[in-house]
């Protein structure tokens, strides 16, 4: 990666985007030594421009950047980099530098698709989700089709609750049997992105 530093007098803005929400985080600034310190400890570290040194962030407040994906736009001359934060990322105590909330529903999704993955390569004998796994691949894709088919059937009546409760099951099983599967959710959604177009 070939980042030019001469542009901005020896340093670059650096976009922090959340790796699971994709939500912007903050911008700080890097010099070379700032960007080779965050490659080596995969937290993101900084230039502070107001103390003039190198700056970890959450090295006072245990809020650390833990670099995830570190890209470089077409100028090389801005870095963006995606990181999962280890609480809030302002100063002020916000999610963000803008205010903004991060805790996007669709996170707890890829969250949730963590676990599933996390029980598959160290399963645990009390884990149903472990379970699952153990039966194989026949038995995950029925429990797709019985949520399936049990969702179908509360969509019929006027229980939202019981319809909410299906519709949950059936969200599960499918990430168990896409985890058996060896596929990621993202690439579901890369299918329907294509789609869209």
């Amino acid at each position: 990666m070939n980042v030019d530093f001469d542009k901005g007098d020896g340093l670059v803005p650096v976009v922090i985007q959340d790796a699971s929400t994709n939500k912007v985080l903050m911008l700080g600034y890097m010099n070379q030594e700032a960007l080779e310190k965050t490659r080596q400890e995969k937290r993101v570290t900084f230039y502070s421009r107001s103390k003039q040194r190198l700056w970890t962030k959450g090295e006072t407040s245990g809020n650390f950047l833990n670099v995830k994906e570190i890209l470089v736009d077409c100028d090389q001359d801005t870095l963006l980099i995606k990181a999962d934060p280890v609480g809030p990322v302002c100063h002020t105590g916000a999610d963000t530098c803008f205010k903004e909330s991060n805790q996007g529903k669709a996170a707890f999704i890829q969250y949730l698709a963590e676990i599933i993955h996390d029980r598959k390569v160290n399963p645990t004998e009390k884990s149903y989700t472990t379970s699952l796994f153990n039966k194989g691949i026949n038995k995950v894709a029925q429990k797709v089709g019985e949520e399936a088919v049990e969702l179908v059937i509360e969509a019929k009546d006027d229980n939202k609750d019981l319809f909410l409760g299906e519709a949950a099951d059936l969200l599960y099983h499918y990430l168990v049997l896409l985890e058996a599967k060896s596929i990621g959710l993202d690439e579901v959604i890369a299918v329907l992105e294509k789609r869209h177009k």
